[in-house]
């Protein structure tokens, strides 16, 4: 029996509060979800949370506002005029 467990009446371990503070990550309930991305040895690689998915959402519709603004300005605009490189490139024959 480990010295450091603490059994209540039913007979279930109970960690010290010294113990369960280092080995629980303090979590954020106020945010709605998170996701936790783990390798093979249960390391953490990244943590997602809300505000990372509104931050990209934006930026997508940001890029799209853009994007079609860009599309619209190219439709409208005059076209430019072809500049005389003909005259140029034309080689006097013999």
């Amino acid at each position: 029996m480990p010295v450091n467990d603490i059994y209540n009446q039913y007979g279930a371990t109970i960690m010290n509060q010294f113990e369960s503070k280092q080995s629980q990550p303090k979590l954020n309930t106020d945010e709605g979800w998170i996701v936790q991305v783990y390798d093979s040895n249960r390391r953490l690689l990244c943590v997602l949370e809300s505000s990372h998915a509104w931050i990209f959402l934006i930026g997508c519709g940001v890029g799209l506002l853009l994007s079609v603004i860009w599309i619209n300005a190219a439709r409208y605009s005059p076209p430019l005029e072809p500049t005389s490189t003909q005259e140029s490139t034309i080689l006097p024959v013999d």
